[in-house]
């Protein structure tokens, strides 16, 4: 039965590869780069939220810089904010609420430093001002990212988990209360805490997104500041069954009742959120064969992410392929859109920012999980005006009808593979649903199956054999 799923799972990512090349164009426009050295990284990078043309980077041993991007094709470094004024911690994340930057410092990384958060004034770009800055006590691993809500600033803290910080008065930071989700799930054999970070993060009327790590996605109900509580989990299951490796959740995008996760070298999640209590897979951008492919030779290392909701596309930084668009117009069927970079280039990103029609890439320099060996911010733009008119899945697929269905199809064989067939019908999760002979050239097929995405698969005795998706509404 493991066979059968693994392989199952194989031909799926070719199916997918097969119709994913390059199917809607961006016309991206590379600008300008912003080199910094492997000494002194850049992490990520955000513009300026008040739309002013300013472009601000978390540069890891170099602190806090910030650009004047006026003309994107000669950004001009305007002001530093060193380490030495944030309590000797790297800048790794950043985010923006009016007029103040929050920082999440701490390299995570192969030297790691305690975990801490910084506010930074921007009023004036030019001239930043440190208001104050915080440190998790007994933090040991960095910090991963920040998030602000209202008054309220939620600090990943990789394995000291979620801090909820108060940050009412910009000048005096004050500690709210600290939840360390359990390492207990998913189940593994001897879980090895090193690889449960809170790194990746939502917050959305008090309810923080939580990407854990190997921990999969934790909901953390923070409406009681002093006390979160976890309400909900998520890990594909097909993860660490049977393998027991659960990979990495890294961040979270929230679009409505739907979440796309990204999830290292396993791609792109598509969650309903709609009951956080049970959660469930929607949909899955999963191009090179998670979870029988390996860290150290994956194409895709999916990081940080953003959302275009009026283009449907998910924008993902992939490490060793740079950057890859995922159009989740169906959600159930995520796809690949475009790239920018590629896989031979020996660079790998880690940061994405955008803003309206520009995109900023960070590069790191790094020998694992692949070799990178420039580190800096690529400014791209891209044409917004792109659209797809997309070939419904019927027509893709006209021998089996109707497609989306309710169950019941019929299969038109005849050219293609004949009578004596084996039709075989698999969920998300690569496990068999449906099978049985067909024995004629047109065949009706009557099946009970909930609503979702499927493969199906036709083999006949000559070894002939045809693949696709299959799509239950009911």
């Amino acid at each position: 039965m493991k066979n059968i799923v693994l392989a199952a799972l194989l031909l799926l990512c070719f199916l997918h590869k097969l119709s994913a090349q390059n199917a809607c164009p961006m016309n991206f426009q590379w600008k300008s780069d912003i080199a910094s050295t492997c000494a002194t990284m850049t992490m990520t990078m955000m513009h300026d939220a008040g739309d002013r043309p300013y472009l601000y980077v978390a540069n890891k041993e170099a602190g806090l810089k910030v650009y004047e991007i006026t003309a994107l094709t000669a950004p001009t470094l305007l002001a530093t904010v060193p380490t030495s004024a944030l309590g000797n911690l790297d800048v790794m994340h950043l985010t923006q609420n009016g007029n103040f930057l929050y920082l999440a410092l701490g390299n995570s990384f192969t030297n790691p430093q305690q975990g801490g958060m910084a506010i930074i004034d921007v009023t004036t770009p030019a001239q930043p001002v440190v208001m104050d800055y915080f440190i998790v006590p007994g933090s040991s691993s960095g910090g991963g990212i920040v998030k602000t809500e209202g008054t309220i600033a939620y600090l990943g803290a990789m394995q000291s988990g979620l801090v909820v910080l108060d940050v009412t008065d910009k000048q005096d930071i004050k500690f709210v209360s600290q939840v360390i989700p359990s390492i207990q799930f998913p189940r593994v054999p001897n879980p090895n805490p090193n690889l449960y970070n809170a790194r990746g993060m939502e917050v959305k009327n008090s309810i923080v997104y939580l990407c854990y790590d190997a921990g999969g996605v934790r909901i953390i109900n923070c409406t009681n500041k002093q006390a979160p509580v976890e309400t909900g989990r998520w890990c594909n299951p097909i993860m660490y069954k049977p393998l027991n490796h659960p990979k990495a959740y890294n961040n979270i995008i929230l679009d409505d009742t739907l979440a796309y996760v990204a999830v290292d070298y396993a791609g792109m999640e598509v969650l309903s959120i709609k009951d956080t209590t049970a959660i469930s897979l929607v949909g899955w951008w999963n191009p090179y064969n998670a979870p029988s492919n390996n860290w150290f030779t994956s194409p895709v290392h999916a990081n940080e992410m953003h959302y275009i909701p009026s283009m449907k596309r998910v924008f993902l930084s992939t490490g060793k392929s740079d950057m890859v668009v995922v159009d989740v117009t169906n959600p159930k069927l995520p796809d690949s859109c475009t790239i920018y970079g590629g896989e031979s280039n020996g660079l790998g990103t880690w940061g994405i920012g955008l803003h309206k029609n520009q995109l900023y890439l960070s590069y790191i320099c790094a020998l694992v999980p692949f070799v990178s060996n420039w580190t800096g911010v690529k400014i791209i733009t891209f044409d917004t005006s792109v659209t797809e008119v997309e070939e419904p899945i019927a027509t893709q697929n006209s021998f089996i009808m109707p497609n989306p269905n309710n169950g019941t199809f019929t299969i038109n064989n005849g050219e293609v593979l004949g009578t004596n067939s084996t039709l075989t019908i698999l969920n998300i999760l690569g496990q068999i649903t449906h099978q049985q002979m067909l024995y004629s050239e047109r065949e009706t097929i009557v099946m009970t199956l909930p609503n979702g995405l499927y493969s199906y698969h036709l083999f006949n005795i000559y070894g002939v054999k045809k693949s696709g998706k299959l799509i239950i509404e009911k």
